[in-house]
Order: structure tokens, then C-alpha cells, then sequence
């Protein structure tokens, strides 16, 4: 028995127009219904088939919806939850794709106190935005942390991660600030990081003469690839869980003046048994499957 029948997706971007495809792909009765800020998205959306049916305000979108699940940036959450708030049936279960789980459960809890509210944290993503930069696959063998609020309701939380693993997900249950703990380490201070090293890269490009460009070698091109992201979308994510963020910045900091000492006083061992360490975590991460082994990053050659 399918955990939902009809589904509603607000914002359809990369996460949103996946979602709508891998629930295609994995659950082809459910009934979606769609719904982005953007006209032009809609019309994209219209076009390729995304879902079907596409309403032109959150309230439509929702009207009949039994899983309500809002992909937009978190610090939009309140006002898209206001929006649908009339109109969201008493049944229906809300539940997001926000990299913060904090700030989105009182944002979602405040605006529709007497809704099932299950956040969720799919993760999963790439570089890309916009509709038809989704893909169904997006979500098979990585993982989606479900944040349930105190007192959920059990019952709705089951039907939310049941909903993720029918999209292929590995699905982890998590307290929220436990949640925006772990992923300021594992995504929101890389992120933080790469945009610095691109940013100062682009203030160095007049000294060099476009040379940092133009010799761009595998790790500075690994860090474009990151900085890259939507940018309203990392705003917002910092902003939002800024003391996880604040807090993870404040010991890489501490870490990196470690490194710089062993630097200054060259201290080789020190440098060499930090990259044994980090190139072991590495290996572990592959071993998880949750990235390949292939060379090069998987680039090609040819």
C-alpha cells in the first residue's frame, strides 16, 4: 500500500522536480500536483510533463493534497506554510527538504500549529537548479534524515520515511538540532569554504592575470563545482543555522592555524599525519557508498 496518493510539491527546482520524477518512477498512481513562485517555472514545469497538474498559487496546489512537501529555500518556509494554511486539508502531512532543521520546525510549527509537521532532509544534490536539472534517480542509496518534532504524531512520521525509501532513500531519524549539528560539518562549512577560496581567487585574478583561471588544477575546479550553488539558497542556510555554522567555523579555524604552525616550523609529521587521517575518512566514505572509487573523480578522459 502506498504510503500517499496524492502529493503536492512546492517549489520546483532541483529537489522538487526530482522528487516529481522519482515519484513517477517509483509510485506511478500517486497524483502530483505543483506549484514554484516563479511563472516561468511553471510554464517550464507545464511543458515537460512535470507533474500533473500545475497551480498557479500555493493554496491550489494543496487543496487535496494528503502529503504536502515544501522545496524552498528555509527562509521561506514561514511565508509558503502561511500561504497554504487555509487551504491545507486537516489530514494532510507537511513535511520540507531544508538542509536546516531548527529554524524550518518553528518556522512550519508557528504558521500551522494544528498540522502534522514532519520535516525531512533529503541528502542529496548537485550543482544544478531549476526544473529540468532534476533527475529521478537523485535520492537512490543516499540518505534522508526525518526530524520529527516532540509529540509527532508516530504514525505520520512512519508514512514520511516510508515515502523515501519508495524513492530509493536510506532514511535516518534525527532530533532537529542534532540534525543542523552534523550537516554544518558535513555540507554547510565546505560550502562556506569553497565560496571563500573561489571568491578570493576571483579578487587574486588581476594580480595573476587571469592565470588562476586558466591553470585551474583539480581541487580549485572541485571547489567552482561547489560554489556554484544557488545562492538564495545558502544564504538562507546560513543564516539559519548560523550557531551550528558559527560553532564548526570557530574549530576549523583553530584546526587551520594548527596546520599553519606545522607549516611555518615544518613539522612533517604533524602534515603527514593529518592527510593519513583525512585520506582514511575518504576511503570510508566510499566504502558507505556514498561516493565511487573511480579514478579522477569519475572524469573523462577521451
Amino acid at each position: 500500500m502506498l504510503p500517499f496518493s496524492r502529493v503536492s510539491i512546492i517549489g520546483l527546482g532541483l529537489i522538487g522536480s526530482s522528487i516529481a520524477r522519482a515519484v513517477r518512477q517509483s509510485m506511478p498512481t500517486v497524483r502530483l500536483t505543483g506549484h514554484d513562485a516563479s511563472a516561468e517555472v511553471r510554464e517550464i514545469a507545464r511543458r515537460i510533463d512535470l507533474t500533473d497538474d500545475v497551480a498557479d498559487t500555493p493554496g491550489a496546489a494543496v487543496i487535496d493534497a494528503d502529503l504536502v512537501i515544501l522545496c524552498v529555500p528555509v527562509g521561506a518556509m514561514g511565508d509558503v506554510a502561511a500561504a497554504i494554511a487555509a487551504d491545507l486539508p486537516d489530514d494532510a502531512i507537511v513535511s520540507d527538504v531544508g538542509s536546516c532543521k531548527t529554524s524550518v520546525a518553528q518556522a512550519l510549527s508557528a504558521v500551522l500549529p494544528e498540522a502534522r509537521v514532519v520535516p525531512a532532509h533529503p541528502v542529496a544534490g548537485t550543482e544544478q537548479s531549476g526544473p529540468e536539472a532534476g533527475f529521478a534517480t537523485l535520492f537512490r542509496g543516499r540518505w534522508c534524515i526525518v526530524t520529527p518534532l516532540p509529540g509527532s504524531d508516530a504514525a505520520a512520521t512512519a508514512r514520511v520515511e516510508e515515502f523515501w525509501r519508495r524513492l530509493g532513500a536510506e532514511v535516518e531519524r534525527m532530533a532537529p538540532d542534532h540534525h543542523d549539528l552534523v550537516l554544518a560539518v558535513t555540507s554547510h562549512l565546505p560550502h562556506l569554504i569553497a565560496y571563500t577560496i573561489v571568491g578570493t581567487a576571483d579578487d587574486l585574478e588581476q594580480v595573476t592575470q587571469s592565470e588562476v583561471i586558466k591553470f585551474s588544477a583539480g581541487g580549485f575546479r572541485d571547489f567552482t563545482r561547489i560554489a556554484a550553488s544557488d545562492p538564495t539558497m545558502w544564504r538562507d542556510v546560513f543564516l539559519a543555522n548560523k550557531d551550528a555554522v558559527l560553532e564548526m567555523l570557530q574549530r576549523f579555524s583553530e584546526d587551520l592555524s594548527q596546520l599553519q604552525r606545522a607549516i611555518r616550523w615544518g613539522d612533517g609529521d604533524a602534515l603527514f599525519d593529518r592527510f593519513a587521517r583525512t585520506r582514511a575518512i575518504r576511503r570510508s566514505i566510499v566504502d558507505q557508498g556514498q561516493d565511487d572509487a573511480a579514478a579522477d573523480f569519475g572524469r573523462r578522459h577521451d
